[in-house]
């Protein structure tokens, strides 16, 4: 008679251990991980250049205490925005299957859960790093939060060029993490994320106009059609290259950078223009896929080859 009461036992605490797992994996997909990893990876890029150009050697507390504050921040900021677009996110197929239109999350536990990590990003980086990064992360927060999802993004087609820099913020959280202050090295990394946002953006918004279109969101393929939008990420690409090598000539990068710059610029620009002569899926999906490569690539050789030689 033991047995099935160990049956049930063993049952009940598998399925408790699930329930466990299930609420983990959902409310990771609030925080939508791969954009935090970017977003500190930029951050780290930009921590690591600004010490190595400044001769300054960071603690190993600083330096944890900017990647966890500085996570903490972008997941934070991203369980608000989706608790902000739980109405918008439940309309468009490519999002309705997130944890809150689904219903695994309530609404009131992403709004606090996404509260609780800026606030916890804001003391680590207090007490661990300096008050200007935290601030600048509490900033970016709500630039992202308030004036990109609440208020330019329902409003405007610009709304990616003028909410780019809530992308970019992170380059001045990891840069005065590691020297207490801005300098104009910190701005040309915020211009290269802040130009790059765009052609990213818009790539994705061709690929999923529909969506957007059915959403009401005035991307910019919605309010002015694809060609408009081809013809923009073309030349946001063109600046965003031509940006990313006069990095070389100010003299923050060696040659390996200029080097691989320009190769990868060259395969940005390469989609840009098919994208532009081919208003595909195929060729958007690629855009897409690549320029994030791209972004990645470009600040990994920042991080190897900082200084000049």
């Amino acid at each position: 008679m033991a047995l099935p009461v160990k049956h049930g036992l063993h049952k009940t605490a598998t399925s408790y251990t699930a329930s466990i797992g299930n609420a983990f994996r959902d409310y990771m997909q609030l925080t939508k991980p791969r954009i935090v990893l970017v977003l500190i990876f930029t951050s780290v890029a930009a921590f690591v250049v600004a010490a190595r150009t400044s001769d300054v050697v960071p603690s190993f507390s600083t330096t944890l205490g900017l990647i966890f504050g500085g996570m903490f921040s972008a997941a934070g900021a991203a369980s608000l925005n989706q608790y902000v677009e739980r109405d918008l996110d439940s309309q468009m197929s490519r999002t309705r299957q997130r944890p809150i239109p689904s219903g695994r999350v309530l609404p009131t536990n992403a709004l606090l859960f996404g509260l609780a990590l800026i606030a916890w990003s804001t003391l680590i980086l207090t007490l661990y790093v300096n008050s200007l990064s935290a601030a600048l992360a509490l900033i970016g927060a709500v630039y992202y939060v308030a004036i990109y999802t609440l208020w330019l993004k329902p409003r405007t087609a610009l709304n990616v060029i003028l909410g780019g820099g809530a992308g970019a913020i992170p380059i001045f959280v990891g840069w005065t993490a590691a020297v207490g202050h801005l300098a104009p090295g910190a701005l040309l990394l915020f211009a290269i994320i802040f130009f790059w946002t765009p052609p990213h953006s818009w790539a994705l918004a061709v690929l999923v106009e529909g969506d957007y279109e059915h959403g009401g969101i005035p991307m910019m393929p919605v309010v002015h059609g694809t060609y408009v939008a081809r013809l923009g990420i073309v030349w946001y690409s063109l600046l965003l290259v031509l940006l990313t090598l006069f990095a070389f000539p100010m003299g923050y990068f060696g040659i390996v950078y200029f080097i691989v710059a320009l190769i990868a610029g060259t395969g940005l620009l390469y989609h840009a223009f098919i994208l532009l002569q081919s208003p595909v899926k195929v060729a958007a999906r690629r855009m897409y896929k690549y320029s994030s490569i791209y972004l990645i690539l470009l600040f990994l050789i920042m991080i190897l080859n900082c200084a000049p030689f």
